[in-house]
């Protein structure tokens, strides 16, 4: 009979320890998931933070894991399409279990995703590349704000210091060329709202479609103005047809762009044409080993590594997932893991500090301006 009481006991604290456990916790795994474009004409994005992700986790799951335990990736390919991001995000969280998401892409996609989704499941998202403020209103504003934590600078952010260095370089006539969905309209709302502050409002606008390359009437409607700058909200393949579009019509504005372009892929979409774009960075330059997270970044890849923006990006968002995840204990739960990340104030990851709080999602400020010169080469 005492055999028989022990073994019960022993079955209804495993079952209890069983039905307690998070989705996708177990005693020896975490696993997190990640939507992104993997293929398509913006699939170099995704590949790379992914890829970068990946190899963080292993060197942190040769290491011991987190709290005993190691880290599984699930990335998929949503095509920088709305419905596929939503959609790629129930299956993370339903079929694949993810315990938390990160590394997504895209303004509109992420906050649908946020509203629809991984909001109203309590599953936490750490890092988007979105700069958007739809991403960063506090969790008063919106409930679903709760689980999204950016790492990036906003837009607000980026085109600030944009429109601040054209306007103090005396040029007045700024144009802006924007992608027609949530990231394009919050740099459009962005770079307005910097001019503002100058008594400027912006010359002209002309838009184009995400993931399309048809800029003819953007290009006819900017050129009327003769810009002297043109801003543009726009990834790499949009952007490098416009600035192509506006020389052959005999317009050479001073063309600036924000961070999500990817100047690496801009460089090499244009080729020689790439030379004297302007770009704001909202990541440590890669190039440079003097900042500790770069550094660290450049040792995981190897000497003969590609290093670029995107995957600094990568690497500092998986290694704020990974400290939460620590601070979060090894009863783990997404609640702790949300009230680990509401608790870093002025958190350095290596020389790139980010900031939340009960009512603040925003993460870093950080923000720099960059030139592409000859041959390529960014330049700070």
């Amino acid at each position: 009979m005492k055999l028989w009481k022990t073994v019960a006991a022993t079955c209804l604290m495993a079952w209890s320890a069983l039905a307690a456990a998070e989705p996708g916790v177990t005693d020896s795994s975490i696993t997190l998931g990640m939507s992104a474009p993997l293929s398509g004409p913006n699939g170099a994005y995704g590949v790379e933070m992914r890829e970068v992700i990946n190899a963080y986790f292993a060197q942190v799951n040769k290491n011991g894991g987190v709290n005993g335990r190691k880290l599984v990736l699930e990335a998929l390919d949503d095509g920088y399409e709305t419905d596929r991001t939503v959609a790629n995000t129930r299956t993370l969280i339903n079929d694949k279990q993810a315990f938390a998401l990160l590394g997504y892409y895209g303004s509109s996609p992420t906050t649908q995703a946020m509203n629809d989704v991984f909001g109203p499941a309590k599953v936490p998202l750490v890092g988007t590349i979105s700069g958007a403020d739809s991403l960063r209103r506090p969790p008063g504003a919106n409930p679903n704000n709760r689980y999204m934590f950016n790492v990036r600078a906003s837009y607000a952010n980026e085109t600030d210091v944009i429109v601040s260095q054209l306007v103090s370089l005396g040029l007045k006539n700024i144009a802006v060329f924007y992608q027609n969905d949530g990231y394009g309209r919050s740099g459009l709302d962005g770079v307005t709202a910097a001019l503002k502050k100058f008594d400027l409002a912006p010359s002209a606008v002309g838009t184009v479609e995400r993931n399309s390359l048809d800029v003819d009437l953007a290009v006819q409607n900017i050129s009327k103005v003769t810009p002297q700058a043109v801003v543009m909200i726009t990834l790499y393949k949009p952007t490098a047809a416009f600035v192509r579009h506006m020389k052959k019509n005999g317009q050479n504005p001073m063309f600036m762009t924000v961070s999500p372009v990817g100047a690496e892929q801009l460089v090499a979409e244009l080729g020689d044409e790439a030379r004297g774009i302007g770009i704001s960075q909202v990541m440590p330059y890669p190039w440079n080993d003097t900042t500790p997270a770069v550094r660290d970044y450049q040792r995981l890849l190897g000497r003969n590594g590609k290093y670029s923006y995107y995957g600094v990006e990568g690497y500092i968002t998986a290694k704020l997932m990974v400290e939460a995840l620590r601070r979060a204990g090894r009863d783990l739960t997404r609640e702790k893991l949300v009230t680990a990340l509401e608790t870093m104030n002025n958190l350095d990851l290596g020389g790139y500090r980010v900031t939340y709080g009960p009512d603040s999602r925003n993460g870093s400020r950080f923000v720099e301006l960059t030139v592409i010169g000859s041959g390529g080469k960014i330049l700070r």
